[in-house]
Protein backbone atom coordinates (compact mmCIF):
# COMPACT_ATOMS: atom_id res chain seq x y z
CA UNK A 1 0.00 0.00 0.00
CA UNK A 2 3.11 1.93 1.00
CA UNK A 3 4.57 1.45 -1.87
CA UNK A 4 1.41 1.63 -4.38
CA UNK A 5 1.32 5.69 -2.74
CA UNK A 6 4.74 6.71 -3.74
CA UNK A 7 4.74 5.26 -6.95
CA UNK A 8 1.47 7.22 -7.08
CA UNK A 9 3.44 10.54 -6.04
CA UNK A 10 5.95 10.12 -8.30
CA UNK A 11 3.73 9.72 -11.22
CA UNK A 12 1.82 13.09 -9.92
CA UNK A 13 5.36 14.82 -9.96
CA UNK A 14 6.18 17.05 -13.26
CA UNK A 15 9.43 16.67 -12.60
CA UNK A 16 9.44 13.20 -11.72
CA UNK A 17 8.22 12.21 -15.39
CA UNK A 18 10.56 14.23 -17.15
CA UNK A 19 12.99 12.65 -15.73
CA UNK A 20 11.37 9.47 -16.05
CA UNK A 21 10.34 10.04 -20.04
CA UNK A 22 14.52 11.46 -20.41
CA UNK A 23 15.58 7.80 -18.91
CA UNK A 24 12.97 6.05 -20.63
CA UNK A 25 14.33 7.33 -24.20
CA UNK A 26 17.82 6.66 -23.83
CA UNK A 27 16.91 3.00 -22.05
CA UNK A 28 14.48 1.94 -25.29
CA UNK A 29 17.71 3.70 -27.43
CA UNK A 30 20.00 1.09 -25.37
CA UNK A 31 17.89 -1.82 -25.85
CA UNK A 32 17.62 -1.16 -29.57
CA UNK A 33 21.03 -0.05 -30.16
CA UNK A 34 21.66 -3.51 -32.47
CA UNK A 35 18.63 -2.34 -34.68
CA UNK A 36 19.49 1.73 -35.15
CA UNK A 37 22.98 1.43 -35.37
CA UNK A 38 23.86 -2.36 -36.85
CA UNK A 39 27.48 -3.26 -35.37
CA UNK A 40 29.85 -4.30 -38.77
CA UNK A 41 31.85 -6.43 -36.27
CA UNK A 42 29.35 -8.41 -33.82
CA UNK A 43 32.09 -9.44 -32.12
CA UNK A 44 33.07 -6.10 -30.94
CA UNK A 45 29.77 -4.02 -31.29
CA UNK A 46 31.01 -0.97 -29.38
CA UNK A 47 34.16 -0.58 -31.97
CA UNK A 48 32.76 2.64 -33.81
CA UNK A 49 32.68 1.97 -37.80
CA UNK A 50 35.09 4.43 -39.83
CA UNK A 51 34.35 5.84 -43.73
CA UNK A 52 38.23 6.65 -44.06
CA UNK A 53 40.90 7.86 -42.02
CA UNK A 54 41.24 11.05 -43.01
CA UNK A 55 41.49 14.01 -40.07
CA UNK A 56 39.09 16.30 -40.94
CA UNK A 57 35.45 15.23 -39.77
CA UNK A 58 32.78 15.22 -41.49
CA UNK A 59 30.02 17.38 -41.78
CA UNK A 60 25.91 15.51 -41.14
CA UNK A 61 24.95 14.29 -44.23
CA UNK A 62 22.76 11.25 -45.86
CA UNK A 63 25.44 8.69 -45.44
CA UNK A 64 26.24 9.96 -41.86
CA UNK A 65 23.31 11.84 -40.07
CA UNK A 66 25.35 13.25 -37.41
CA UNK A 67 28.66 13.36 -39.34
CA UNK A 68 31.78 12.21 -38.78
CA UNK A 69 34.42 12.48 -36.18
CA UNK A 70 38.56 12.77 -36.30
CA UNK A 71 39.50 10.06 -38.13
CA UNK A 72 36.14 9.51 -39.91
CA UNK A 73 34.23 7.88 -36.57
CA UNK A 74 30.38 7.52 -37.46
CA UNK A 75 28.82 9.88 -34.76
CA UNK A 76 25.76 8.41 -34.97
CA UNK A 77 27.02 4.81 -34.02
CA UNK A 78 28.76 6.33 -31.26
CA UNK A 79 26.18 8.28 -29.97
CA UNK A 80 23.75 5.14 -30.05
CA UNK A 81 26.23 2.36 -28.25
CA UNK A 82 27.36 5.08 -26.10
CA UNK A 83 24.02 4.84 -24.54
CA UNK A 84 25.09 1.66 -23.63
CA UNK A 85 28.30 2.40 -22.10
CA UNK A 86 26.32 5.04 -20.34
CA UNK A 87 23.97 2.96 -18.58
CA UNK A 88 26.80 0.44 -17.86
CA UNK A 89 29.15 2.79 -16.25
CA UNK A 90 26.44 4.66 -14.48
CA UNK A 91 24.29 2.12 -12.89
CA UNK A 92 27.00 -0.50 -12.41
CA UNK A 93 29.36 1.86 -10.69
CA UNK A 94 26.43 2.96 -8.30
CA UNK A 95 25.39 -0.17 -7.59
CA UNK A 96 28.95 -1.47 -6.75
CA UNK A 97 29.22 1.66 -4.98
CA UNK A 98 25.88 1.39 -2.92
CA UNK A 99 26.60 -2.60 -2.00
CA UNK A 100 30.30 -1.31 -0.54
CA UNK A 101 29.14 2.12 1.29
CA UNK A 102 25.43 0.01 2.55
CA UNK A 103 27.55 -3.34 4.14
CA UNK A 104 30.24 -0.97 6.30
CA UNK A 105 27.91 1.97 6.96
CA UNK A 106 25.77 -1.12 8.80
CA UNK A 107 28.66 -2.75 10.09
CA UNK A 108 30.20 0.64 11.22
CA UNK A 109 26.93 1.93 12.44
CA UNK A 110 25.53 -1.48 14.18
CA UNK A 111 28.68 -2.91 15.62
CA UNK A 112 30.08 0.26 16.86
CA UNK A 113 33.47 -0.12 19.14
CA UNK A 114 36.35 -0.83 16.85
CA UNK A 115 34.90 -1.48 14.12
CA UNK A 116 32.94 1.93 13.30
CA UNK A 117 36.31 3.54 14.39
CA UNK A 118 38.26 1.43 12.30
CA UNK A 119 35.55 1.85 8.94
CA UNK A 120 35.39 5.52 9.47
CA UNK A 121 38.75 6.24 9.64
CA UNK A 122 39.16 4.57 6.24
CA UNK A 123 36.49 6.48 5.16
CA UNK A 124 37.85 9.70 6.35
CA UNK A 125 41.23 8.86 3.96
CA UNK A 126 39.06 8.46 0.93
CA UNK A 127 37.17 11.46 1.67
CA UNK A 128 39.88 13.30 2.19
CA UNK A 129 41.18 13.46 -1.16
CA UNK A 130 38.81 14.88 -4.29
CA UNK A 131 37.27 12.25 -6.01
CA UNK A 132 38.06 13.59 -9.33
CA UNK A 133 41.57 13.46 -8.31
CA UNK A 134 41.72 10.06 -6.26
CA UNK A 135 39.97 8.45 -9.63
CA UNK A 136 43.05 9.86 -12.01
CA UNK A 137 45.36 8.43 -9.51
CA UNK A 138 43.82 5.36 -9.18
CA UNK A 139 43.21 4.89 -13.13
CA UNK A 140 46.93 5.94 -13.75
CA UNK A 141 48.32 3.34 -11.65
CA UNK A 142 46.03 0.84 -13.09
CA UNK A 143 46.42 2.09 -16.88
CA UNK A 144 43.94 3.10 -18.84
CA UNK A 145 40.75 1.27 -19.88
CA UNK A 146 36.81 1.69 -19.18
CA UNK A 147 36.66 -1.22 -16.39
CA UNK A 148 39.58 0.58 -14.51
CA UNK A 149 37.62 3.43 -14.51
CA UNK A 150 34.63 2.13 -13.22
CA UNK A 151 36.71 0.48 -10.60
CA UNK A 152 38.20 3.62 -9.41
CA UNK A 153 34.84 5.82 -9.80
CA UNK A 154 33.53 2.70 -7.15
CA UNK A 155 36.43 2.91 -4.76
CA UNK A 156 36.16 6.66 -4.69
CA UNK A 157 32.40 6.28 -4.14
CA UNK A 158 31.64 4.45 -1.52
CA UNK A 159 33.06 6.22 1.40
CA UNK A 160 30.11 8.24 1.32
CA UNK A 161 27.47 5.90 1.16
CA UNK A 162 28.97 4.57 4.07
CA UNK A 163 28.60 7.58 6.26
CA UNK A 164 25.02 8.54 4.99
CA UNK A 165 24.01 4.68 6.06
CA UNK A 166 26.06 4.63 9.34
CA UNK A 167 24.27 7.65 10.26
CA UNK A 168 20.73 6.32 9.69
CA UNK A 169 21.35 2.95 11.45
CA UNK A 170 22.87 5.09 14.49
CA UNK A 171 19.52 6.35 14.59
CA UNK A 172 17.36 3.85 14.04
CA UNK A 173 19.07 1.53 16.32
CA UNK A 174 17.93 3.53 19.16
CA UNK A 175 14.01 3.34 18.64
CA UNK A 176 11.66 1.57 20.75
CA UNK A 177 10.51 -0.88 18.05
CA UNK A 178 14.50 -2.18 17.64
CA UNK A 179 14.19 -2.24 20.92
CA UNK A 180 11.22 -4.25 21.77
CA UNK A 181 12.73 -6.56 18.67
CA UNK A 182 15.91 -7.21 20.78
CA UNK A 183 14.02 -7.96 23.99
CA UNK A 184 11.51 -10.47 22.23
CA UNK A 185 14.80 -11.86 21.61
CA UNK A 186 15.34 -11.22 17.82
CA UNK A 187 18.78 -12.18 16.50
CA UNK A 188 21.14 -9.52 14.84
CA UNK A 189 19.97 -10.81 11.39
CA UNK A 190 16.33 -10.29 11.58
CA UNK A 191 17.02 -6.86 13.65
CA UNK A 192 19.32 -5.45 10.87
CA UNK A 193 17.28 -6.96 7.65
CA UNK A 194 14.07 -6.58 9.23
CA UNK A 195 13.79 -3.37 11.12
CA UNK A 196 16.47 -1.28 10.16
CA UNK A 197 17.89 -1.32 6.80
CA UNK A 198 14.65 -0.96 5.71
CA UNK A 199 14.60 2.25 7.36
CA UNK A 200 17.91 3.58 6.17
CA UNK A 201 17.26 2.65 2.35
CA UNK A 202 15.24 5.98 0.67
CA UNK A 203 18.12 8.20 1.80
CA UNK A 204 20.37 6.43 -0.24
CA UNK A 205 18.34 5.68 -3.01
CA UNK A 206 17.78 9.63 -3.33
CA UNK A 207 21.90 10.30 -3.21
CA UNK A 208 21.86 7.33 -5.83
CA UNK A 209 19.86 8.34 -8.41
CA UNK A 210 21.89 11.75 -8.33
CA UNK A 211 24.83 9.61 -8.50
CA UNK A 212 24.38 7.86 -11.44
CA UNK A 213 24.23 10.78 -13.90
CA UNK A 214 27.40 12.00 -12.14
CA UNK A 215 29.44 8.76 -12.99
CA UNK A 216 28.30 8.77 -16.60
CA UNK A 217 29.88 12.68 -16.05
CA UNK A 218 33.22 11.52 -14.51
CA UNK A 219 33.94 8.82 -16.55
CA UNK A 220 33.39 11.07 -19.96
CA UNK A 221 35.96 13.23 -18.43
CA UNK A 222 38.63 10.34 -17.67
CA UNK A 223 37.61 9.48 -21.35
CA UNK A 224 38.75 12.80 -22.63
CA UNK A 225 41.87 13.12 -20.59
CA UNK A 226 42.73 9.64 -22.56
CA UNK A 227 42.37 7.66 -19.10
CA UNK A 228 38.95 6.07 -19.75
CA UNK A 229 37.61 4.02 -23.03
CA UNK A 230 40.24 3.65 -26.32
CA UNK A 231 40.06 5.57 -29.15
CA UNK A 232 37.30 4.65 -31.36
CA UNK A 233 35.34 3.07 -28.43
CA UNK A 234 31.64 4.25 -28.09
CA UNK A 235 31.67 6.47 -25.18
CA UNK A 236 30.46 10.04 -25.51
CA UNK A 237 33.41 11.15 -23.38
CA UNK A 238 35.84 9.51 -26.24
CA UNK A 239 33.71 11.10 -28.97
CA UNK A 240 34.39 14.70 -27.40
CA UNK A 241 37.75 14.25 -27.40
CA UNK A 242 38.17 13.08 -30.74
CA UNK A 243 36.77 16.85 -31.06
CA UNK A 244 39.18 18.54 -29.30
CA UNK A 245 40.95 19.53 -32.29
CA UNK A 246 37.93 20.98 -34.08
CA UNK A 247 36.43 23.11 -31.21
CA UNK A 248 37.21 26.26 -32.80
CA UNK A 249 36.61 24.80 -36.21
CA UNK A 250 38.89 26.19 -38.79
CA UNK A 251 40.02 29.60 -40.04
CA UNK A 252 36.83 32.06 -41.01
CA UNK A 253 34.36 28.82 -40.09
CA UNK A 254 34.25 28.51 -36.08
CA UNK A 255 31.04 26.53 -36.18
CA UNK A 256 32.17 24.46 -39.09
CA UNK A 257 32.37 21.31 -37.02
CA UNK A 258 30.04 22.21 -34.32
CA UNK A 259 28.54 18.78 -34.52
CA UNK A 260 31.74 16.69 -33.05
CA UNK A 261 31.10 18.80 -29.31
CA UNK A 262 27.08 19.56 -29.87
CA UNK A 263 26.03 16.40 -30.30
CA UNK A 264 27.99 14.05 -27.98
CA UNK A 265 27.87 16.77 -25.34
CA UNK A 266 23.84 17.28 -25.30
CA UNK A 267 23.54 13.59 -25.18
CA UNK A 268 25.66 13.49 -21.73
CA UNK A 269 24.10 16.98 -20.46
CA UNK A 270 20.00 15.48 -21.63
CA UNK A 271 21.43 12.09 -19.93
CA UNK A 272 22.67 13.43 -16.65
CA UNK A 273 19.73 15.86 -16.45
CA UNK A 274 17.16 12.67 -16.55
CA UNK A 275 18.85 11.22 -13.79
CA UNK A 276 19.11 14.34 -11.81
CA UNK A 277 15.54 15.59 -12.56
CA UNK A 278 14.65 12.02 -10.56
CA UNK A 279 16.78 12.24 -7.76
CA UNK A 280 15.49 15.77 -7.33
CA UNK A 281 11.92 14.13 -7.50
CA UNK A 282 13.00 10.97 -5.10
CA UNK A 283 13.91 13.49 -2.53
CA UNK A 284 10.86 15.71 -2.49
CA UNK A 285 8.43 12.65 -2.23
CA UNK A 286 10.46 10.04 0.06
CA UNK A 287 12.38 12.46 2.65
CA UNK A 288 10.03 13.54 5.19
CA UNK A 289 12.32 16.33 6.04
CA UNK A 290 10.72 17.98 2.56
CA UNK A 291 7.40 18.24 4.23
Amino acid sequence: MKNSRILRRILASRTSLAGALIIAFFALTALAAPLLAPPQNPQEPYQIPQSGYASEPAKPGPGHIFGTAEQQYDMFYGVVWGTRSAFKVGVTVTLAALLLGILAGVLAGYAGGWADEAIMRVTDVFLAFPGIVLSVVIVAMLGPGLPKVMLALAVVSWPSYARLVRGEVLSVKERDFVSAARAMGASHARILLRHILPHCLYPVIIIASLDIGAMVLVAASLSFLGLGAPPGYADWGQLIALSRNWILGSAGAPLAYWHTVVIPGAAISVFVLGWNLLGDAFRDILDPRQK
